[in-house]
């Protein structure tokens, strides 16, 4: 994970360009689009969680990549994550509200794919059989 250390020379404007590759906007970007991230973010949805009910949701994710993801949406303010204070440690993870509100695009997301999938399936083959 790489940190983009903020300047103060540039705008507030410049920050959230997504187009300029030193934008925060960017970096934010990067951290929130990945399969993982979006499998994670479906996965909490409504619901608090905890870090083994979260892996068994996510088909295929391995610890490792869990922890890593769920700390980058920890640190951009999308996970809330709460640790008891009992014997082993229980953690649970929820959505915050602009995980929440990301959700609503990740949902966008999962509709636009079962819609699509056939033609998309169709436009594969034909791309390969060239």
């Amino acid at each position: 994970m790489v940190t983009k250390q903020l300047k103060g020379s540039g705008t507030a404007k410049d920050e959230a360009d997504v187009t300029r590759a030193d934008s925060l906007a960017r970096e934010i970007f990067s951290d929130i689009a990945n399969k993982w991230a979006l499998l994670i973010i479906e996965a909490v949805g409504d619901r608090t969680l905890r870090f083994t009910e979260l892996r068994d949701e996510v088909e295929g994710i391995s610890h490792k990549m869990l922890t890593q993801n769920l700390r980058l949406l920890e640190r951009n303010g999308l996970i809330d994550r709460t640790v008891h204070p009992t014997v082993p440690p229980r953690v649970e993870y929820t959505l915050t509200e602009p995980g929440q509100a990301l959700r609503a695009v990740v949902d966008g997301m999962c509709d636009w794919t079962h819609r699509y999938l056939a033609d998309l399936e169709t436009a594969r083959h034909r791309f390969d059989g060239r």
